[in-house]
């Protein structure tokens, strides 16, 4: 599985509920924030509903996943 790089470009003050919720669901809070998310339909998906908000590119890399839950011997919380 490939990864994608999204970067928020513009603010989401103003946005609808629904698009705030999508952004947070990507990760990104403020502008210039850039996250790694898998190639899949579902962050093709929301990434086209914040497509005015946010810009992408495809990775080369295969997605490694980061963050509290996949640190390597530590049990999760």
């Amino acid at each position: 599985m490939s990864a994608l790089e999204v970067t928020l470009l513009r603010s989401w003050a103003g946005a609808p509920e629904r698009q705030r919720a999508t952004l947070r669901g990507l990760g990104l809070y403020k502008i210039n924030d850039v996250r790694v998310v898998p190639d899949t339909a579902a962050s093709l998906g929301m990434i086209g509903k914040v497509g005015h908000l946010v810009a992408y590119r495809r990775l080369d890399q295969p997605y490694q996943p980061t963050g509290r839950r996949h640190r390597k011997g530590k049990k999760a919380s």
